[in-house]
């Protein structure tokens, strides 16, 4: 599994896909936001947890459809299925691998990027909670969409398509618990269901992700 991971890091790394992608996605989006409604700042700060959170959203979005693309077509995928390594973990190793290399990098810049939409001082450790808590998920789903769709030609628009209604509720809530701790609101209880859909993602997604792969491979 280690060296699966190191194998994984190693590829994001080097063809640019993981963490200058999602990145440079997540600065373009906060920057045109404010172009589009005008530089009022107390409407920046009113909208900022939202706008950033749906930017990692999509950020984490982009590269997905290059997640197990590229193992399908040079014949990985297959050695990963007849391995002793059981298929759930492999998928799990590609799904942190794609969350150390995209998801950690947006949840670090997240509050650089919220400087630019004068977000409230008190809501940037929430904003940091909320997307350490919920972009894991983003990634664990993604796997299964990437699974599902993988041998498919351009299946990168259907995979967003089929995934994107799964991220939901983890925008509702990742954006509610940054938006209320930016207010000065309580926000656990929205951390705590973003906590609880993030579990629920990790412990059952990797099987849904196996299964559906294992019948792309026959």
């Amino acid at each position: 599994m280690r060296a699966l991971l190191k194998r994984d890091l190693a590829l994001a790394f080097r063809a640019g896909g993981g963490f200058g992608l999602g990145l440079a996605f997540f600065l373009i989006v906060t920057l045109l936001v404010p172009f589009s409604i005008g530089p009022e700042p107390g409407l920046l700060s009113a909208i900022a947890p939202g706008v950033l959170w749906l930017g990692a959203l999509l950020a984490c979005l982009l590269s997905l459809d290059r997640l197990l693309a590229l193992d399908y077509e040079d014949g990985t995928l297959d050695l990963l299925a007849t391995a002793p390594l059981p298929l759930e973990a492999a998928l799990s190793v590609k799904a942190l691998a794609h969350w150390l290399t995209t998801g950690l990098p947006l949840v670090l810049a997240a509050p650089l990027f919220g400087l630019l939409l004068n977000l409230a001082p008190s809501g940037y450790v929430w904003l940091v909670a909320s997307l350490a808590l919920g972009t894991p998920a983003l990634s664990v789903i993604g796997t299964f969409g990437a699974a599902l769709t993988v041998g498919i030609k351009r299946g990168g628009l259907l995979m967003s398509l089929l995934i994107l209604p799964l991220y939901v509720p983890t925008l509702i809530f990742g954006a509610e618990a940054a938006r209320r701790g930016a207010e000065g609101l309580a926000a656990t209880t929205p951390l705590a269901m973003l906590a609880g859909i993030t579990c629920a993602c990790v412990a059952l997604m990797p099987f849904a992700s196996a299964a559906v792969l294992r019948m792309g491979l026959r």
